[in-house]
């Protein structure tokens, strides 16, 4: 049980990590251009997007998808508060300087890039049928067929 938390809160500090490196790079790279900041989040969103498809990919093969669904949440809820409450103040900002519209964008835009990104990932394996459900299923078909048929007597 360990182990199932000790990932989870890895992938939530890649994720925030992720997050940091961003709001670094913008604020030391760029603290003027708009247009600049606007790609380096783009990328931060990317990025993330291709890290959760990643896990996705790789959890879901070992996982049921409820099990699954849980511990990406629980990752995803994790990094977003961290990067909505703490990631503004490691670059020196307020989390709620900006306006509640800034704020909830954030959270918005963050949401849909995560869940762009598990989505991608479980529909690559789904559809390679690698996912754990077709490997279960894959597995009661071999056990079924492998078994000699039962002579009826009448």
């Amino acid at each position: 049980m360990g182990q199932r938390w000790r990932a989870v809160g890895v992938l939530a500090a890649a994720l925030f990590a992720v997050n940091v490196v961003a709001r670094l790079v913008t604020r030391f790279a760029f603290p003027d251009d708009d247009a600049a900041s606007d790609r380096v989040s783009l990328a931060m969103f990317l990025v993330i997007g291709l890290i959760l498809a990643g896990v996705a990919f790789r959890w879901g093969a070992d996982r049921p998808l409820g099990r699954l669904a849980g511990d990406l949440a629980a990752a995803v809820g994790v990094a977003l508060a961290l990067t909505v409450f703490v990631g503004p103040l490691v670059v020196g900002e307020n989390p709620f300087g900006g306006g509640a519209g800034l704020f909830f964008a954030q959270i918005w835009l963050y949401l849909a890039a995560t869940a762009a990104g598990v989505l991608v990932g479980y529909l690559i394996l789904t559809a390679l049928g690698r996912d754990y459900r077709s490997r279960q299923l894959k597995r009661y078909a071999e056990m079924k067929r492998s078994r000699p048929r039962r002579v009826v007597r009448r």
